[in-house]
């Protein structure tokens, strides 16, 4: 055998070079390519009794795959989505043995020919005015740690930011003078967004002293705070917001449904949307704009700073 015929150096080109090197995706993209590549690699090797260096790309065949996205479903438990995140990344690896190899051209078109499976569309998560009040207001402001947690909640509902993105958000990024942040989006796409007064406030109260290149956000340890550790954050004071918010106990609330409350409470038009939290296309944000399919508050005035601050 030889590097043309063996799985191996094919997965380390991809993995890399190509998607690194060539394609330089997102970091995150890198990993979720790995990752499904982590996981049918053993699974063609279990299936074919064989060690994963001894592989050849033929042995993964469009019916080994069409197992494995079987196997993801009801073994692991997978969501359609997952499954053809997965899918997706299977496909990268035979196009990009397809453009180099013209003897497995045919091997390419049959895994690509493997056809992603359509899912209904969930209901997007949403917090009401006053339950998003009761979260904001759920931190004892009385202690520092107290106060970073409000700045950090208030900011997620001012940008309507993704957890990571507020995790990697340096304090240079932040232009508090002149009401705005930088935000480094998904892709290495930035967009800036306009900050409430009372967003500046506690950001200004909650950098004293901090450099440029210091992350805005610390956990209880002086570390960056993680995008896990954010998730953690609101799931802790949901639970506190529950005792004098009832309505919040029947929802499933993470940083993303902050996100999707920033949406929300705005009319501007469906192109600003897009602009300032970040979506990649029109349709995306045109559900959360006056008049959209999934807005609630198509007829509620503009979003303002909470209680009119």
């Amino acid at each position: 055998m030889n590097d043309q015929t063996l799985l191996g150096p094919w997965l380390r080109r991809l993995l890399l070079e190509h998607l690194v090197a060539e394609r330089n995706l997102a970091r995150n993209t890198q990993r979720s390519y790995r990752d499904a590549l982590a996981l049918l690699i053993p699974f063609v090797a279990d299936q074919l009794h064989q060690p994963v260096d001894r592989l050849t790309v033929v042995d993964v065949s469009a019916d080994l795959v069409r197992l494995f996205l079987a196997d993801l479903e009801q073994q692991r438990q997978c969501a359609i989505a997952t499954r053809n995140q997965r899918l997706a990344a299977v496909h990268a690896l035979a196009r990009f043995v397809g453009e180099h190899s013209p003897e497995h051209i045919a091997w390419c078109g049959q895994i690509r020919s493997i056809p992603f499976k359509k899912s209904s569309k969930t209901v997007i998560p949403y917090l009401d005015k006053p339950q998003m009040d009761a979260l904001l207001a759920a931190p004892e402001r009385d202690t520092d740690q107290g106060r970073r947690d409000h700045a950090l909640l208030l900011f997620l509902y001012n940008s309507g930011t993704r957890a990571s993105e507020a995790a990697q958000l340096l304090a240079g990024e932040l232009d508090l003078a002149g009401g705005s942040v930088k935000i480094r989006g998904k892709g290495g796409k930035e967009r800036h967004c306009p900050l409430w007064p009372s967003t500046v406030a506690e950001l200004t109260a909650l950098l004293a002293d901090r450099t440029s290149t210091a992350p805005v956000f610390l956990n209880r340890c002086g570390h960056p705070i993680t995008r896990f550790g954010i998730h953690t954050l609101v799931e802790r004071y949901v639970g506190k917001a529950q005792i004098q918010m009832p309505s919040l106990a029947g929802k499933r609330i993470s940083p993303h449904t902050i996100r999707h409350a920033s949406a929300y409470y705005t009319t501007f038009p469906t192109r600003f949307i897009l602009k300032a939290i970040g979506l990649g296309q029109a349709r995306s944000a045109a559900v959360y704009g006056p008049g959209g399919s999934l807005s609630p508050v198509a007829a509620q005035p503009a979003r303002t700073s909470p209680s009119g601050r």
